[in-house]
């Protein structure tokens, strides 16, 4: 198993944490936000566990399915991280669909909102485009 590979199976580990968050008593608040600091649902949870169980077949698959895996996924949470942003709705959870925009904001609870995405995105892509750990 490859760096990559193993990096698929550490992002599975993370984003099936992700998806869990609104399931772990104390964890979010009299309003429904995680951490006090954004709300997660039905559609947000799927989203993380399609994209863990994608991450996992990848890094299960090989190193190839591990890369394409990184590259797609990473430019698709790096935009929804930046999308964040700029309207404080995502389109992976069709957010911006359901939602108005509120416009660009650049507050503590938005940026710790969209931090997650814009980190888990940005290492893919470096990791996919750097091709870690590729086979000799």
């Amino acid at each position: 198993m490859t760096d990559l590979q193993k990096l698929c199976v550490a992002y599975f580990a993370v984003l099936m944490i992700a998806a869990s968050l609104n399931y772990v008593p104390g964890l979010t608040d009299e309003d429904g936000l995680a951490f006090g600091i954004f709300a997660l649902d039905i559609y947000d949870d799927a989203l993380h566990v399609a994209s863990a169980l994608w991450a996992l077949v990848a890094g299960l698959t090989s190193h190839k399915a591990a890369r394409t895996f990184m590259v797609l996924f990473g430019l698709a949470y790096l935009g929804d991280g930046i999308f964040g942003f700029f309207t404080g709705y995502g389109y992976l959870d069709l957010g911006i669909f359901t939602n108005g925009s509120a416009g660009m904001d650049l507050s503590l609870g938005r940026i710790l909102a969209n931090v997650p995405h814009l980190l888990l995105g940005g290492v893919a892509v470096w990791a996919g485009i750097k091709n870690i750990g590729r086979p000799a």
